[in-house]
């Protein structure tokens, strides 16, 4: 069983930056990929940011490349979220997810785990 915990959101300027974090609850860290979704208001969930196991290969959304950046320390069980250049529309509910796997996934069935989600509110 995997329990994840997001922290670090919260309101920013637009053009602001924020780095929200997830600490997993597990036993060995390095064996799950991890990834970043995140659902607006009245907005399907969707893809933000995936990374594998050891941290070497990332992917993330177009809406958000050049801007965010996936992390990940396996020592310390964290996965993390840079966010820079935010803007109104990144606005949502960022929810950390977890999976069994050495790659990268990009869709919401293929993880395993979820967090509660922390939200994120980019003012204009």
């Amino acid at each position: 069983q995997v329990q994840l915990v997001e922290s670090g959101g919260g309101l920013v300027q637009a053009g602001g930056s924020l780095r929200v974090s997830c600490a997993a609850s597990v036993r060995t860290f390095s064996a799950y990929v991890m990834g970043w979704f995140r659902q607006a208001p009245g907005k399907e969930r969707e893809f933000v940011a995936a990374i594998n196991w050891n941290g070497i290969t990332t992917n993330v959304a177009d809406s958000v490349q050049g801007r965010f950046t996936i992390s990940r320390d396996n020592a310390e069980k964290m996965v993390y979220l840079q966010m820079n250049s935010l803007k109104p529309e990144d606005t949502a509910v960022y929810y950390c997810a977890a999976t069994d796997g050495s790659i990268y996934y990009t869709e919401m069935s293929e993880y395993s785990y979820w967090g509660q989600g922390t939200q994120v509110t980019v003012s204009s």
